[in-house]
């Protein structure tokens, strides 16, 4: 028997993984300002903080999208791509977090958030609707 729901499987490890990224990156500026509670008033570790909850808001929507497309074998071949592509800007995103203002990563990455959650979205109603 094959791996049932391959893509799902594998974007949530992805997920996983870059969300330990995130907590660790967090932890680490937690220690270079001695910030044990609280956050530093919009400095670099409130902009960490704000990465990784901003990827907590989204990634399970994409995730629950990405299973639901795939249960309905409607997927491929471009499911996979899609959710390689969303974690890719959400490491972006991260990164991008780390500026004082608008960088160039941390736009990419909600560019690629918010048209992935889109595109999602279109695709799981077109299929409801049976056009798909």
């Amino acid at each position: 028997m094959g791996t049932i729901l391959p893509v799902t499987l594998t974007a949530a490890a992805a997920a996983a993984i870059i969300n330990l990224w995130l907590a660790v990156r967090v932890g680490q500026m937690r220690g270079a300002t001695k910030t044990i509670h609280g956050d530093d008033a919009g400095g670099p570790l409130t902009r960490r903080m704000r990465a990784q909850l901003n990827f907590v808001e989204n990634t399970p929507f994409a995730l629950a999208l990405i299973a639901a497309i795939e249960l309905t074998g409607r997927g491929e071949p471009w499911l996979a791509w899609v959710a390689g592509l969303y974690m890719l800007g959400r490491v972006a995103h991260g990164f991008g977090m780390d500026g004082e203002g608008a960088t160039k990563p941390r736009m990419i990455g909600t560019l690629v958030t918010m048209l992935t959650l889109l595109g999602l979205a279109i695709v799981a109603v077109l299929i409801v609707l049976g056009v798909m």
